[in-house]
């Protein structure tokens, strides 16, 4: 049996997930939109799940526009704040060490005539209140900024966000990325002052291919200000087409599946300190990320010839453990947030990321360390 520590790629649907997944595609096939039975009870299933991602947010249901995943929600999120505020001005603050469809979006916009602030992270990947209060100005017009980070668990100052664009004056708005967050820590949009949150069904325990964006009403925008596909009525004319609601239901048993955050919290760092006693015990290694980060992410260097790729797959092929070497969606490129945090090329290339879910055992970590030990005197660095 695999043991599997790649839960910030994706994680394994859990069995309520499967079973509203396997309901919605076998009896409660209708359309959403169709008017007959068949159709109802299918938004009945659609309208029960939006209102559990929106209470898990603390915001009203008409605020929740689902998409096809977090990338999705990212982009909704830049280009339609942008397209919204952009007579108010053209900065944008963001970090360096975000997720591909933050960046790559923001690049776009810097194409377009954008300023756009990266925020450097230190060589832990924090980025300090400091740095934002000094890169959020009169013309700022979007801050987005993820929450957790999905390489090293850092936890960014999102709560600081708001008090930020209020003390430059700015009519920004306030995009978090709450994608390795959600259901690990209790998140608040009113709270936070987001006007923006994207999260996903996947890193829950939910199925792959569905997400979700919420847009504060109070931010006024409209669908002329988001909408890039046009042909339904579906989402508020923000994503038209059939809705899937299979996946959608998936998603809303993953939330309703939900444990308590603060006793799953309690029990995932128990195991993470666990995993770091046993892995320091082995020669070489060294912790990219400190005790601060999220307790949910691992990210360390191997000590061997091989580099990163070479040791996932000897890790899943030889020892039965599935770990990353950073994001899925690089796919094996090098670490933009390693890089940005400065670290050497030796360290980059040959660094892993280990993920825990509810799931995870001190088994787990046990098999995870037992093959890095040997792997490592197998393959000692030359």
């Amino acid at each position: 049996m695999m043991v599997y520590l790649d839960n910030s790629a994706t994680t394994k649907p859990c069995e309520e997930c499967v079973n509203a997944v396997n309901k919605m595609m076998t009896e409660c096939y209708g359309n959403p939109s169709s008017l007959h039975g068949l159709g109802i009870e299918a938004m009945k299933e659609v309208i029960l799940s939006r209102q559990a991602v929106a209470d898990s947010l603390g915001v009203s249901r008409e605020e929740i526009i689902f998409t096809s995943g977090g990338t999705e929600a990212n982009n909704l999120a830049l280009f339609g704040a942008v397209k919204a505020r952009r007579r108010l001005g053209k900065r944008i603050v963001t970090t360096a060490i975000e997720h591909e469809s933050v960046l790559q979006s923001a690049q776009e916009l810097e194409k377009q005539g954008f300023e756009v602030v990266y925020l450097q992270p230190d060589s832990r990947g924090n980025i300090s209140e400091k740095q934002l209060f000094d890169a959020v100005n009169s013309d700022t017009i979007l801050v987005s900024m993820m929450y957790v980070n999905n390489e090293v668990g850092t936890i960014m100052p999102v709560k600081a966000l708001s008090r930020a664009v209020k003390k430059a004056n700015a009519p920004a708005l306030i995009h978090i990325d709450c994608v390795q967050a959600y259901g690990k820590i209790n998140i608040n949009a009113k709270k936070l002052g987001a006007d923006l949150i994207t999260v996903t069904a996947h890193k829950i325990h939910g199925p792959k291919g569905v997400g979700a964006l919420y847009v504060n009403k109070d931010a006024h925008l409209t669908d002329q200000n988001f909408a890039r596909t046009f042909g339904g009525e579906q989402e508020k004319r923000l994503r038209p087409g059939t809705e899937c609601s299979p996946l959608i239901a998936g998603f809303g048993a993953a939330v309703n599946a939900l444990p308590n955050i603060s006793e799953q919290s309690r029990k995932i760092k128990e195991l993470n300190a666990y995993t770091r006693e046993k892995l320091s015990s082995i020669d070489g290694i060294i912790f990219n990320n400190d005790e601060s980060s999220s307790p949910y992410i691992i990210n360390i260097y191997v000590p061997t010839f091989m580099r990163s790729q070479t040791v996932l797959q000897e890790l899943s092929a030889n020892y039965g453990v599935c770990v990353s070497n950073g994001s899925a969606c690089a796919k094996g490129k090098k670490s933009h947030v390693l890089t940005a945090m400065g670290l050497n090329d030796e360290i980059i290339d040959k660094s892993i990321r280990i993920s825990f879910s509810r799931y995870n055992t001190k088994d787990d970590a046990d098999a995870l360390c037992n093959g890095l030990k040997e792997l490592i005197a197998n393959h000692p660095k030359q």
